[in-house]
């Protein structure tokens, strides 16, 4: 008989392993539940002849209850400790941001996650007839620690990027809103991620490829579409016709942002239909 038990003073951890226990489609598993001087304690026994099976439930079982119940108290630790001079609010950005790092493709992070965890739980129980949880997270997970860092680290580049594209949207609405503008109407045609302007008579404009105003420059980029922005900045029309040949990108929704009520969104009109037409005899 093989005999386990999990201690912790986390109720809702004990709540947790003793619905999964019972939940394991293996004969020959028998546990109870005990307070004892310091912990609560999940006793397991195991009567049957298949060990290595019994061992894979339960790493099973723990590996997803510290997923669950320790992972985001690891998280904000780690935010804490390494990046204690953000403020409260900073902070809770960026624990918001892990957890969108990770359910983006959740499927594959959860079991990078897992496999970080299982193999030292198997291991331990082989080894061991208890596990005390806060102390096998602390000491016996250093990888999966580490793996959780490096998510922190993305979620604060994340916000710091976030930060600053916002301020930089900031200034240059302040710029917008404080200068005159120089011509009425201006069409840019976006398809395949590149910007065309024309004027209000339909003819091509040149783009500005000089350096915007140093005062304005940011280290935000927007690749090939940095040009049609300064132009526009150079300009500041009164209204901005976009036609949209594709699809709405993060360059189209800057352009909302900075010049506001001076952008339209077209996608019918001749000029849409005639880049459509375009577009598609060059593909």
């Amino acid at each position: 008989m093989k005999s386990f038990c999990i201690k912790t003073n986390n109720s809702q951890i004990i709540d947790y392993l003793l619905k999964s226990l019972d939940s394991i489609p293996l004969e020959n598993v028998y546990y109870i539940n005990k307070k004892f001087k310091i912990y609560e304690n999940v006793i397991i026994h195991y009567k049957g002849d298949n060990i290595n099976e019994f061992y894979t439930f339960i790493s099973d079982i723990i590996s997803n209850c510290i997923i669950l119940y320790y992972e985001p108290i690891c998280l904000r630790n780690i935010i804490n400790f390494n990046y204690f001079y953000f403020e409260k609010f900073e902070k809770e950005i960026i624990e918001e941001n892990c957890y969108e790092y990770i359910d983006s493709n959740e499927d594959e992070k959860l079991k990078y996650r897992r496999e970080e965890i299982w193999p030292q739980a198997m291991n331990y129980l082989i080894e061991n007839k208890k596990m005390i949880l806060d102390g096998f997270v602390a000491f016996r997970l250093s990888n999966y620690i580490k793996t959780l860092e490096e998510i922190v680290d993305y979620a604060v580049n994340k916000y710091i990027i976030d930060k600053e594209y916002t301020e930089f949207i900031d200034l240059l609405q302040i710029y917008v809103e404080s200068k005159e503008s120089k011509q009425k109407l201006v069409h840019l045609v976006y398809t395949n991620g590149e910007s065309i302007l024309l004027d209000e008579n339909k003819n091509l404009m040149p783009l500005a490829d000089e350096v915007f105003d140093s005062k304005y420059v940011s280290d935000i980029s927007f690749s090939s579409n940095d040009y049609a922005l300064n132009t526009l900045l150079t300009l500041l029309p009164e209204r901005i016709e976009i036609h949209v040949i594709g699809y709405e990108d993060d360059f189209i929704n800057t352009l909302k942002l900075i010049f506001g009520k001076r952008v339209f969104i077209c996608r019918e009109c001749n000029i849409c239909r005639t880049y459509r037409i375009l577009n598609n005899a060059k593909s």
